[in-house]
């Protein structure tokens, strides 16, 4: 089990177990870190570091992934399983520092006391940290009634009127939903609920909106923002999102490779960062580096589409369903045209119908309507549809998901060759499959026996690669990039971005770019097309849709990255 899914189990736990009150302290720090230090087996992972929290402040933690922020956080309260903690991590629970805790050296009942009660943690993905088996309600009830000492009655009550302070709709009736009845961002909201319930002192929050949608995490932040202020407590940040920093945080600090290598206010650390790693994710926004040619009113569409209309079926209720289905409109008459070397982004929040505009753009959906890559429809006819798989390829949001584990990057890169170059010798084919490799930047001087190597041997930014060596090999004319760069911390996301921009230039490439990120269809698109529940809202040239948006939601998504 890992460290953060036994440190979820273990807070749940303590969650449910009774607790003291204590008095907020006004003076001094609320929590003083000193010399902390995390080990396994013999490598250490957090190497001795010092900070403290305010009472009331928000304070946050940025830095890559495998930086060790997570790690830093659960150490706090003891929740990283099969590790040596080492250090002083002093919490003034009090009005006086004379009784201040080290919570590292307190015995494991005091710390079960102050778990939850004082200190409370909002994991990074909710579906996984809240239970299935029981209602929303149920689980945030638990806590009131053993760290409150409320009735089931008057805990019930609470946990309506939490998740109505959260914001979510119809609270009495969603009390009694389970986890995978509630959207990402109500989980999330369920999960605050649960955490704020005993009005902790200091909140952890582990990466609170990575799941979530853009215009969903800035109502998660606003609404983090406004409890903090109405309880007075103290948050602890932990992201790698820049933005959230700079809208949220009152202090920052950096973290790589497990030292704090910068820290300070948020406004003079983004001002004038001292450290190269600060300066360095300050600088990996994505960079517009793109071909600005005006297209040709006689350029035939590389990709075109006119009433496209998705639909997937689904059960009817009571007798109906025995003899028919319903259906489910996933994409409603969509229309638009993708001309050669040029990028069209499709943004939206999940379940806009983004993805599933680009699987019929791959032919792996049935559609209505009418839509040609290349001037050719996808129809029944499979030689002609593997003739046009040539032409149009495809790079997944996840690299570890999308490339098979039990494939070298040699076969992974080569696959495609088997089948629209069959008559390629093997020294041919190696041939191009080191071209192509060679092309996104990995090469046999960097990674000895790179051909041989499988993709856990690789970082994320590197499996991303080689997926995209994957999609170029065959020579395509456009590629189809889902979610490219969402899996990607941000400077690695920078250069993966860069190298997309640059075949685009050198190749001619068109791309359909889906994605939720404004920043990502700044820095790639010229043409724009805006979904919100399978319909197209709002199309038309970068600049004009995203610096002059005529839709409220466009509008929404555009101010959620400010």
């Amino acid at each position: 089990m890992s460290a953060k899914s036994t440190a979820r189990s273990e807070l749940v736990e303590d969650l449910a177990s009774p607790s003291t009150d204590s008095v907020r302290t006004t003076n001094g720090p609320l929590l003083d870190v000193k010399n902390l230090s995390v080990t396994f087996g013999d490598k250490e992972v957090v190497h001795g570091i010092n900070f403290s929290i305010a009472p009331g402040e928000k304070l946050a933690l940025v830095g890559e992934s495998g930086s060790g922020k997570t790690i830093t956080a659960l150490s706090l309260l003891r929740l990283v399983q099969d590790a040596k903690t080492t250090g002083v991590v002093n919490y003034f629970g009090s009005q006086t520092n004379e009784n201040k805790h080290d919570l590292l050296s307190i015995s494991e009942q005091s710390l079960r006391d102050i778990r939850g009660q004082d200190i409370a943690m909002i994991f990074q993905e909710p579906m996984t940290a809240l239970n299935p088996l029981f209602t929303v309600g149920d689980q945030i009830a638990e806590v009131l009634e053993l760290k409150m000492g409320m009735t089931s009655a008057q805990a019930h009550q609470q946990a309506i009127q939490l998740l109505a302070d959260t914001g979510i709709p119809e609270p009495e009736r969603r009390v009694n939903s389970f986890a995978h009845q509630l959207s990402g961002g109500q989980r999330q909201r369920a999960m605050i609920a649960m955490a704020l319930a005993c009005q902790p002192k200091l909140l952890l929050a582990d990466e609170p909106t990575t799941a979530l949608d853009v215009s969903l995490r800035g109502q998660i932040l606003d609404l983090l923002d406004s409890l903090q202020a109405k309880y007075g407590m103290a948050v602890l940040m932990i992201t790698h999102d820049l933005n959230l920093v700079r809208r949220f945080a009152q202090r920052v600090m950096v973290m790589e490779s497990g030292h704090i290598v910068e820290q300070g206010l948020v406004a003079e650390v983004f001002a004038k960062p001292q450290h190269s790693y600060t300066q360095r994710l300050i600088d990996s926004k994505p960079v517009r580096d793109v071909l600005e040619l005006p297209v040709e009113s006689d350029t035939p569409p590389l990709l075109q589409a006119h009433g496209l209309r998705v639909t997937y079926p689904t059960p009817l209720p009571g007798w109906r369903g025995w003899f028919s289905r319903g259906e489910f409109v996933a994409v409603h008459d969509g229309a638009f045209s993708l001309a050669p070397g040029q990028t069209l982004g499709v943004i939206g929040e999940s379940g806009s119908g983004k993805s599933t505009l680009a699987l019929a753009a791959l032919g792996l959906l049935p559609f209505h309507g009418e839509l040609k890559v290349a001037g050719q429809a996808w129809g029944e006819d499979q030689p002609k549809n593997r003739a046009l798989r040539k032409t149009v390829q495809v790079v997944f949001q996840d690299p570890f998901s999308s490339l098979s584990p039990r494939l070298t990057v040699e076969e992974i890169v080569g696959e495609g060759l088997l089948v629209h170059a069959p008559t390629l010798s093997i020294k041919e084919r190696q041939v191009r499959v080191i071209r192509a490799l060679d092309e996104v930047g990995l090469g046999e001087s960097q990674f000895p026996g790179l051909l041989q190597r499988y993709p856990h041997e690789f970082s994320g930014g590197q499996r991303q690669r080689i997926a995209i060596a994957r999609a170029l090999i065959v020579e395509p004319r456009l590629i189809v990039l889902d979610e490219p760069t969402s899996a990607l911390d941000v400077t690695i996301q920078k250069q993966v971005l860069q190298l997309l921009q640059r075949l685009q230039r050198e190749r001619g490439l068109s791309y359909l770019l889906i994605t939720h990120d404004v920043d990502v269809i700044r820095a790639m698109a010229h043409e724009v097309i805006v979904m919100k529940d399978g319909e197209i809202v709002e199309s038309g040239p970068l600049t004009e849709v995203l610096d002059a948006p005529r839709h409220d939601y466009t509008r929404t998504l555009v101010a959620a990255t400010a």
